[in-house]
């Protein structure tokens, strides 16, 4: 991003650094402005790098049952995919990031690009889960430049008082609409060539944005020396820390908490690295992440909020989908629902275009809130025999806050970093990036973690009421047997068979009101971040009335 800094700043004092900072880098080179058919290029290039990005990691996490079979590997097993990606991704992305600052866009993109690619062809040859886990935390790092290059095309092209407006919505959009569309299309990849099939996208899309950045010119920003030898101690204890912490909460739930030793160790660990870089950048004259800035009160708010929303919009990837794996949907039954969320996540970006602007930031933020809410408490009145259809307009409404949540949280994250000066915006991504990565998986671990114990709950509360005393529960079980009836002539083996399924049927209903307590949790997690935010711009008016009616002292 520091690579737009100085057309995005909106004045030189807001974009001048501290005196006892490093000297700010030349000033970038005029804007020109593009040709439609030019726009039209990198608007394409923008997609197509986010796509790669964002399809790399959900096609992969949408079909972990369907490969399941391909790899011979358990549901918990299969987990470490979607870990391993994440525990190197984040640091993989600040890394990179200071790679590009100081040796250039041209070799950053290039290099980035062609390691992916070369890691997606190593895919077509993992043909067990430990080779394809160690691809995909290989993954993680290659993939790291690409939503930032994304972001970098779509500002390319944009007037310099544009870039706040579209560049800030569409820049991710490639990704963000990454999720809904890699479970559209992953049914007829599955069928057409099982996992090859998902890497065969994975790698057709990689040679395609290998050739956007060899084709598709980027401005070069001036580059600054950013490394230095004390980057050698904080960068493994940063990656340490974070993969650690990544593969807590990625397996945590999955093995369970305190029924895997390990985990706690892995966590120990996690914590332990943290720590140490933290002690290690509070002492160097130029950290990777400046934490005193990022201690601040305001930047606290900020980070704080980011991960409220982020929770908030596991409703979606954690609850419903959820609740359809235990409905027994698949994929290909959800179609029309993933198509619905795009299109509403893509014209919920196309307005926010046109009316977002830093003073706006609370009340679209405050709109997204009674969105979530709006639609978890639609959601809690699942039952067993729901379908997709049902679903669709709550869906919608998570998908249009989804798209209203991130662009402003970047552009108020961005101008505060901007505030105090280009180089501070590698700290500002480093905190973006850790509540949007590090959020998912932590709402994912906590989500799942509160579902199953409400499912036990619900579990033991239904069975109590299950007694062969009961004439309704022996007409349903002889009911449920009856089906047997052409198969099983003995009819106590039928009863047999009829109370599995009655069981079965009971383990269903649990599941679905534990995923209606989480809805219900959602939506009352979002009323009560909405009212806090209203306190927060209440307070904000009395204050800046105070200060209004303020007596001006005498000169």
């Amino acid at each position: 991003m520091t690579s737009q800094a100085s057309e995005l700043a909106p004045t030189p004092a807001q974009a001048a650094e501290p005196a006892s900072q490093p000297s700010a880098p030349p000033a970038m080179p005029p804007f020109v402005p593009k040709s439609p058919l030019v726009a039209a290029v990198y608007i394409f290039s923008s997609l197509v790098l986010g796509l790669t990005q964002g399809l790399g990691l959900n096609l992969i996490t949408a079909n972990l049952q369907g490969l399941q079979a391909s790899f011979g590997a358990t549901q918990s097993e299969m987990g470490w995919l979607a870990a391993a990606y994440f525990a190197t991704n984040l640091a993989g992305t600040i890394l990179m990031f200071k790679v590009r600052t100081q040796f250039g866009l041209r070799r950053f993109a290039e290099i980035g690009i062609a390691a992916y690619v070369l890691v997606v062809i190593a895919h077509l040859f993992a043909h067990d889960l430990q080779s394809a886990i160690v691809v995909r935390a290989i993954m993680g790092i290659a993939a790291a430049p690409l939503s930032t290059l994304g972001f970098y095309y779509m500002l390319e092209w944009l007037p310099p008082q544009k870039k706040m407006s579209i560049g800030i919505c569409f820049g991710m959009l490639g990704s963000t609409l990454a999720l809904p569309l890699a479970r559209v299309i992953s049914p007829e990849l599955l069928q057409l060539g099982d996992w090859t099939g998902l890497y065969a996208v994975e790698l057709g899309l990689a040679l395609i944005s290998l050739a956007v950045v060899f084709l598709v010119p980027l401005t070069h920003p001036p580059r600054v020396k950013v490394f230095d030898r004390d980057d050698l101690v904080s960068f493994p204890l940063m990656t340490v820390g974070f993969g650690c912490i990544a593969i807590v909460l990625g397996m945590g739930r999955t093995l369970w908490w305190l029924e895997t030793p390990w985990i706690g160790v892995v966590l120990a660990l996690g914590i332990g690295s943290m720590a140490l870089f933290c002690i290690v950048e509070l002492h160097r004259t130029n950290p990777i992440i400046d934490l005193r800035w990022l201690t601040g009160r305001d930047m606290l708010i900020f980070a704080g909020a980011l991960v409220a929303f982020r929770l908030l919009l596991s409703e979606q990837s954690v609850g419903v989908f959820g609740l359809f794996t235990v409905l027994n949907m698949q994929n290909d039954q959800l179609i029309p629902l993933f198509a619905v969320i795009g299109i509403v996540t893509f014209a919920a970006t196309a307005v926010l275009s046109m009316i977002i602007k830093p003073q706006r930031v609370e009340i679209i933020h405050l709109t997204a809130l009674i969105l979530i809410a709006i639609g978890s408490w639609l959601d809690t009145h699942s039952t067993t025999l729901s379908r997709p259809e049902q679903f669709y307009v709550s869906q919608a409404l998570i998908g249009a806050a989804s798209g209203l949540f991130l662009p402003p949280a970047m552009l108020n994250g961005f101008m505060k970093a901007l505030a105090r000066g280009p180089q501070y915006i590698l700290s500002f991504l480093a905190v973006f990036l850790t509540t949007q990565s590090l959020g998912g998986l932590l709402g994912s671990a906590i989500f799942s973690t509160f579902v199953a114990l409400r499912e036990q709950f619900h579990s033991n509360v239904l069975a109590q009421g299950i007694t062969l005393l009961d004439p309704v529960v022996v007409q349903r079980i002889q009911a449920y047997g009856g089906a047997y009836g052409r198969v099983l002539t003995d009819p106590t083996q039928r009863n047999t068979q009829g109370l599995t399924l009655l069981t079965q049927s009971l383990t269903q209903q649990s599941w679905v009101l534990a995923y209606n307590d989480l809805f219900l949790l959602i939506f009352y997690g979002a009323i009560a971040a909405a009212a806090a935010l209203l306190l927060h711009l209440g307070l904000r008016v009395l204050g800046s009335a105070r200060v209004s009616t303020a007596p001006v002292p005498a000169t």
